[in-house]
């Protein structure tokens, strides 16, 4: 039973613990990719592998555990295990760019695989929890090294949301050079030079009153 409940475990951390988080990742790096490219093929096998290792965790949970999903785990699993196949069979009707559909699509496609992914992670949680329980043994450090894991993914992905804004900023903070005071003045000088002159108010004024 023990090494049933660590399988079981093991597949659904590597399905939905890490290899749907990089998927994230690697659409995050390749927005515009299109299909045929490498990418594009690396993050279609990514998702198979993740759906039959999740699926796989799945089977084995029916056939080998007691499910009266009278707890939050086996009520979360059963529900991702729908959804990861939902989403799978979304992801084979994605239509090209350039048609009025792909827009919606992408929204229901984006938004159900980051659903997944945030409750597959708590229910990875919910499982170590439930391991403790049934086998009695601690969990702390496979909680401590799945925290680390996702908290490692998640600033990841925010350095790369903001990584060519941050590849911008070096490259014209390291073309600026310190400008001097005589420089500034110089510049100063030559705006006053270019702006036209306006005509004294005044003398529009009378020039009004008795034209």
């Amino acid at each position: 039973m023990t090494s049933n409940v660590t399988v079981h475990g093991l597949l659904s951390w590597f399905s939905m613990g890490f290899l749907m988080p990089v998927g994230i990742l690697i659409i995050r790096m390749s927005v515009r990719e299109e299909r045929g490219t490498t990418r594009a093929r690396v993050l279609f096998y990514l998702h198979m592998l993740s759906v039959l290792l999740a699926t796989a965790g799945a089977v084995m949970s029916l056939r080998n555990f007691e499910n009266s999903f009278n707890n939050h785990h086996q009520r979360l699993g059963l529900a991702l295990y729908g959804a990861i196949w939902v989403q799978a069979l979304i992801g084979f009707f994605r239509p090209h760019r350039g048609k009025k559909e792909r827009s919606f699509w992408y929204m229901v496609h984006w938004m159900l695989g980051t659903l997944i992914s945030l409750v597959g992670i708590i229910n990875i949680y919910t499982g170590l929890n439930a391991y403790h329980k049934r086998t009695q043994r601690s969990s702390g450090l496979w909680t401590l090294l799945f925290t680390a894991e996702v908290s490692f993914i998640a600033v990841y992905y925010l350095i790369q949301d903001k990584r060519e804004y941050i590849q911008k900023q070096g490259v014209i903070l390291g073309n600026l050079e310190p400008i001097t005071q005589d420089q500034e003045n110089v510049q100063r000088q030559n705006q006053k030079e270019l702006l036209p002159q306006q005509p004294c108010g005044k003398h529009n004024a009378l020039k009004n009153l008795f034209d």
